[in-house]
């Protein structure tokens, strides 16, 4: 349940970002933040007020249902989201919202090439994620953690070719809101073939 609530901003930021008029400079989420709104891009700043509100709505549910906690990953997506998109809506510049996954994917990348010089037995970020369901040797657990941040560094580039360059960002809300989720799922799903003779066995 807590998995599914994350993609809503993400739902809402697509809708938004698909029924705006990018030239509607009088939308009601644009009088509430008291923004002027750009000239051709009041789409993606209205969709950008969307995505800060619910995250900052589901977010703060989440933290009072957590016991006044999020998880280290809700803190970096929340607060990537805010910065950003404040910046965004501040300059009416949609550049730095577009820039904003290109980065995060990049942190997650470091995350995980990092975790091992971070951690007091060394063991890398996928070994404590998936310790409890694979088997695998020191060197496998590195080979593992290296593919899940080439994975993260494949999907910033992804991020910025749609964003910057393919049709001019034409397609961008589409590949933000569900081609990386895609990307992602598929990823994971190959993993789980791959490494299926892995598999702890039930006892275990």
């Amino acid at each position: 349940m807590k998995a599914l609530l994350d993609f809503v901003p993400l739902i809402i930021f697509f809708y938004l970002y698909k029924t705006v008029d990018p030239k509607d400079t009088h939308h009601p989420l644009l009088q509430l933040i008291g923004s002027a709104g750009g000239v051709d891009n009041n789409n993606i700043l209205v969709a950008t007020t969307g995505l800060i509100i619910s995250m900052l709505i589901i977010y703060g549910g989440l933290f009072i249902t957590q016991k006044f906690r999020l998880e280290k990953q809700q803190w970096i997506v929340l607060f990537m989201t805010v910065i950003f998109g404040g910046i965004t809506l501040m300059l009416s510049d949609d550049f730095y919202i577009r820039l904003k996954a290109v980065i995060l994917n990049l942190i997650f990348a470091g995350a995980f090439l990092l975790s091992p010089m971070f951690s007091k037995d060394k063991k890398p970020l996928i070994q404590r994620l998936f310790g409890p369901i694979f088997e695998l040797s020191e060197q496998g657990w590195k080979n593992l953690n290296f593919a899940w941040a080439a994975m993260f560094v494949v999907m910033s580039l992804l991020h910025c070719f749609f964003a910057f360059i393919f049709m001019h960002g034409k397609y961008w809300g589409e590949f933000t809101a569900f081609g990386d989720m895609i990307v992602m799922f598929s990823f994971i799903i190959i993993q789980f073939i791959v490494l299926r003779k892995y598999f702890k066995s039930p006892d275990a």
